[in-house]
């Protein structure tokens, strides 16, 4: 016996559903069992009867067994993968993962006292180029710089007081090599007491032997006086002795070569400051007030062409 596909037939089938149904759901089920045709065996006795919610006839379905459906149904061996990181669709996804970490750590740990900023370690922070490279990522400007001035705050929190997720979370804004750590290699004494100096100008280079003694200077197997013919270029060579007081007090001997007097005076001042400071690393500060120990690096211009010289036009003529 066919089950009846009227109005009427599903409306008392789902007589008892406590959900409303509407015209347009009463529609759709009677086309779906219209095209199933359903059809039951039961008897004339059996009639269908509404479900009423909450009778104790009901009875869940059974769990589902995935082992079971595997053997019979082929199953999806991988679920969607999902990123770590919600960064993960930005532009630039690793600057963004450390920049969210900083301003975390900034919003928790930015009432800790601070260093005042003579006091606080001297670190060479990352450049943008450098950032960049390191994170091969294309990261905008303006958020770097707001990225390093939370970063340079962390790093003035008290060493004694700052957390060990502070110095590990900065440690990505370093640079692998410090400049400030480093040292220059003391110059040694010789067993003759002899102190080696090195300097360099334009396209000079001296080396000076500095050792105590009573104020002899010999360039090149010459006096001072021999050698230099101007007294500019005689003050510029033992300024350093001068500006020290140290004139009567060390010999030195100089080997120089290449360039003018100009650049050879001002090479034998660098070299006679580094060999004098081998004696007396004290007179650090007092060579560097004088200009005696930056090495000027200066040098000729280079000649351009349809130019007389680096820069000097060649006369004009009309015709």
């Amino acid at each position: 016996m066919m089950a009846s596909t009227t109005r009427p037939g599903l409306v008392s089938a789902l007589r008892g559903v406590s959900r409303r149904i509407t015209s347009r759901q009463c529609r759709s089920l009677e086309h779906q069992f219209r095209l199933l045709s359903i059809s039951t065996p039961c008897s004339s006795d059996m009639a269908l009867e509404p479900i009423k919610p909450g009778s104790a006839d009901i009875q869940a379905a059974p769990e589902i067994d995935l082992v079971a459906l595997a053997k019979k149904y082929r199953l999806a061996e991988h679920a969607r993968t999902v990123p770590a990181s919600p960064s993960y669709f930005s532009k630039s996804p690793k600057f963004n993962d450390a920049f969210v970490r900083v301003e975390a750590l900034y919003r928790k740990y930015g009432h800790l006292p601070t260093l005042p900023p003579a006091d606080v370690e001297r670190v060479a922070w990352k450049r943008l180029k450098d950032a960049r490279t390191d994170f091969n990522e294309r990261v905008k400007a303006t958020d770097y710089v707001r990225c390093l001035f939370i970063v340079k705050s962390l790093h003035s929190i008290h060493p004694d007081l700052k957390p060990a997720e502070v110095t590990e979370a900065l440690q990505v804004f370093k640079r692998d090599i410090q400049g400030f750590l480093n040292k220059p290699k003391p110059v040694p004494i010789d067993k003759y007491g002899r102190a080696l100096g090195v300097g360099k100008r334009k396209a000079s280079t001296a080396r000076a032997y500095v050792l105590e003694g009573n104020g002899e200077v010999l360039i090149n197997g010459k006096t001072l006086a021999e050698y230099f013919g101007r007294v500019h270029d005689r003050e510029t060579a033992i300024w350093p002795l001068t500006a020290t007081d140290r004139i009567d007090k060390y010999n030195v001997w100089v080997r120089v070569e290449g360039g003018g007097t100009t650049g050879q005076a001002d090479a034998i001042k660098l070299a006679i400051a580094k060999g004098l400071l081998a004696h007396e690393p004290a007179l650090k500060p007092a060579l560097r007030r004088a200009g005696c120990i930056t090495r000027d690096p200066r040098t000729v211009e280079r000649k351009k062409p349809g130019r007389k010289k680096a820069r000097k036009g060649l006369t004009w003529v009309k015709r």
